[in-house]
């Protein structure tokens, strides 16, 4: 019988060369000129620090989601599909660096595959939902996402000030029966949550943890469902072009060193006053993606009514 860390290395693989098979050829079709050339040295700067941090514990969702917002790098109708596209190589690699370090996969696998394949499935409908919304409706669905990942944020953060974890977890290291609907249910609507920028590993862990399972068996079904999702979430993006490349190009090539310093060098850094200030940071671009919602829901009345006359 194969390895099963032979087996995920594989299909990684191949998700991979699809990946970016498909994103090289939407490149090459894209017709917008301001999107032509190299991302520029902040866009890169911003991959290898949101990278760096998530391959450390931070997440890169909610502080890529910050920077775009406040710097206004990208539009906010295509910050989901930039943090898709653009975070899935990294993404690969940290998955890549996680299951070779593995003595042997913390989990039973045939909860690993269910809730694996429910994540990506959330994610492919979520995908097609979020490429498809208008301005506004990405701007409340984000803002919302935003709030959720601050507290995710303030949990991690009280689990670090306590020294003991909130949520303590069990001793299986699998699911079976309602437990096992339940994560499948649950991992299902975080894969299509990630479509809107809510990152999938410290819900997945405090979920994990809350059907009696060991916190350390979250590991593989985090990284297992985030390599594997991102890239068919991608994919709808892609296909409708609802990304802006070079902010995406320069998350990749900025976040895979990021990723490859923080695991092979770096491997751990007291964290917590950092994570406080994306707390902030977070709950301030929530707000400000929010307004700017309900600002261009105030305008639509009058536009109309200008129009008409």
């Amino acid at each position: 019988m194969l390895d099963a860390k032979i087996v995920l290395l594989g299909i990684l693989t191949i998700f991979l060369i699809a990946f970016v098979i498909l994103w090289i050829r939407q490149a090459r079709s894209q017709a917008a000129s301001d999107e032509k050339g190299a991302p520029s040295l902040l866009h890169t700067a911003i991959g290898f620090v949101t990278n760096f941090f998530d391959t450390l514990g931070i997440g890169s969702f909610a502080p890529t989601t910050a920077i775009f917002k406040l710097k206004k790098i990208v539009p906010d109708e295509k910050i989901p599909g930039t943090l898709n596209v653009g975070h899935t190589p990294p993404t690969f690699v940290e998955a890549f660096i996680f299951i070779l370090a593995l003595g042997g996969v913390l989990v039973e696998m045939k909860t690993l595959i269910l809730l694996i394949a429910a994540s990506v499935l959330g994610s492919w409908l979520g995908a097609g939902v979020v490429a498809r919304w208008p301005r506004r409706t990405i701007q409340y669905g984000m803002g919302l996402a935003l709030l959720v990942a601050a507290t995710l944020f303030v949990i991690k953060n009280l689990d670090e000030m306590r020294g003991a974890p909130v949520i303590h977890g069990g001793t299986a290291l699998g699911l079976e029966g309602p437990l096992l609907y339940i994560g499948i249910i649950g991992n299902f609507v975080l894969g299509a949550l990630m479509t809107l920028g809510i990152g999938l590993y410290a819900p997945c862990l405090i979920m994990i943890s809350l059907l009696g399972m060991e916190p350390r068996a979250a590991f593989p079904i985090m990284m297992g469902s985030c390599a594997f999702l991102m890239p068919v979430a991608s994919a709808k993006f892609l296909q409708a072009g609802k990304y802006s490349i070079k902010p995406a190009l320069g998350l990749a090539l900025g976040g895979i060193p990021g990723v490859l310093i923080a695991a092979l060098i770096v491997k751990n850094l007291p964290l917590t006053y950092v994570r406080w200030l994306v707390v902030i940071v977070v709950l301030y671009t929530a707000v400000s993606m929010l307004r700017s919602a309900k600002i261009e829901k105030s305008a639509q009345p009058s536009m109309a009514t200008a129009t008409s006359e």
